[in-house]
């Protein structure tokens, strides 16, 4: 116990002077003081080169920006919170297309105007989270208004009438049920329930539904976690049937994970540690190279992405909370030599030494594939998120599993002169 307690506060300390540095690379390049929000299309020195302001990355980062604010103490800074608000207000002044309509864009000039939309829920699930978060932090209403309307919209396009999204009906196409919708209504659940029993009770319902449809997923006798379903939870045929992803496999177990903790049910835990965390590795893990692939075929088949072989940061990001949260509520040693695994990997090909952040995509080997440390997908989120829950696990534990001290030999008395 005590080697696993040095483990942990070596990690601590590496992923706490990491996350500093992390964020300082964004709030030095990142933030547009003319228009508000926030540039993503960052090179790898910091220097913007593209303009365009995706809205499920601002969303990301006013959340992340007020998330650090509320819960770690030596981000509690006024430039923080002041840039928070000014990504907030552009999103509440040019992420609908169409007021009052709820459709968000997917992509906005600098200045706020649409340039395209996204017939999924992705853009106004990290706008819900970043109106939340904002209200949170600030106490403005308004916020959390937005974040309950849209939230509420959320469900019924997923639950009732997929119409709103723009998705057409074609007759060949196979009904099927991608894990991430269920997964981010489930992280919406957490999110908005935190600390709010009148919302909590509200979502119940809605957060077993959505770790029920995840839980579909797993297919093949318990042997495969697949991304795509059928609607009935039956496997599809085809590519797409086959389709696995290792890194979101193990995104949805740690949600999966902090839903059976506030439910109190250690078989679902179990059986998420299992399903999740521990079968993704097993296949998805590259015995050659390290590092987690990208996309795989549950057959052994060629995937036909082409960066299916690829090391991307977030998929290691997420395996660095699945494993620390699984060991934190198990205390399954192996779970901690995982988190060491994939974290010492993680450490050593992602991070930036010069310039800060994390390159985001290499190639099979480990080799820096783009330079770039921000763009239309990357951008101020999962590399903070992972290193400020780790952060947040790691000392808690070290409290919990603190060394009792050894108590001290009594000090030898010396003898009297005289006495025999």
């Amino acid at each position: 116990m005590e080697k696993e307690w040095e483990t942990l506060k070596a990690w601590k300390e590496r992923v706490g002077q990491e996350l500093d540095r992390v964020m300082a690379f964004w709030m030095e390049h990142s933030h547009d003081q003319e228009h508000g929000g926030f540039f993503t299309c960052l090179g790898r020195d910091g220097q913007v080169y593209d303009d365009l302001k995706y809205v499920w990355l601002q969303g990301r980062q006013v959340w992340m920006y007020c998330r650090l604010y509320r819960k770690v103490e030596r981000f509690r800074r006024p430039e923080l919170l002041d840039s928070a608000r000014a990504g907030g207000d552009f999103l509440l002044r040019h992420a609908r297309v169409t007021p009052p309509g709820k459709k968000c864009a997917f992509v906005l000039t600098r200045d706020g105007r649409p340039v395209k939309v996204q017939r999924t829920i992705f853009s106004e699930c990290f706008y819900t989270m970043a109106m939340n978060e904002l209200w949170r932090v600030t106490g403005d209403a308004r916020y959390q208004s937005e974040a309950v309307e849209m939230m509420e919209q959320l469900v019924r396009w997923v639950r009732e009438d997929p119409s709103g999204l723009g998705q057409p009906r074609l007759s060949g196409a196979p009904g099927s049920e991608p894990m991430a919708v269920p997964m981010m209504l489930l992280c919406l659940v957490e999110q908005l329930g935190e600390a709010d029993a009148d919302l909590a009770a509200r979502y119940a319902e809605l957060g077993d539904w959505c770790a029920s449809r995840i839980l579909q997923h797993v297919q093949r006798d318990g042997q495969a976690v697949l991304e795509n379903v059928a609607e009935d939870g039956r496997e599809l045929a085809g590519c797409l049937g086959r389709h696995q992803n290792p890194g979101h496999t193990l995104e949805a177990g740690w949600f999966l994970l902090h839903h059976a903790i506030r439910k109190g049910d250690l078989e679902l835990r179990a059986h998420v540690i299992d399903k999740f965390l521990l079968l993704p590795f097993r296949s998805g893990w590259d015995p050659d190279h390290g590092g987690l692939f990208y996309f795989q075929d549950v057959d052994g088949l060629c995937p036909t992405q082409l960066e299916w072989a690829m090391k991307l940061w977030w998929p290691h990001s997420e395996a660095m909370i699945a494993f620390l949260m699984g060991y934190s509520e198990s205390g399954d040693p192996a779970l901690l030599r995982l988190f060491c695994q994939v974290a010492e990997y993680t450490f050593r090909q992602f991070r930036d030494p010069e310039y800060g952040e994390w390159f985001g995509y290499l190639n099979r080997e480990g080799k820096v594939a783009l330079t770039i440390k921000g763009g239309p997908f990357k951008g101020c989120f999962h590399v903070p998120r992972c290193l400020a829950m780790c952060e947040e696990m790691l000392d808690a534990l070290l409290s919990r599993l603190a060394p009792v001290p050894r108590p001290q030999a009594p000090a030898a008395v010396p003898a009297r002169p005289g006495a025999e």
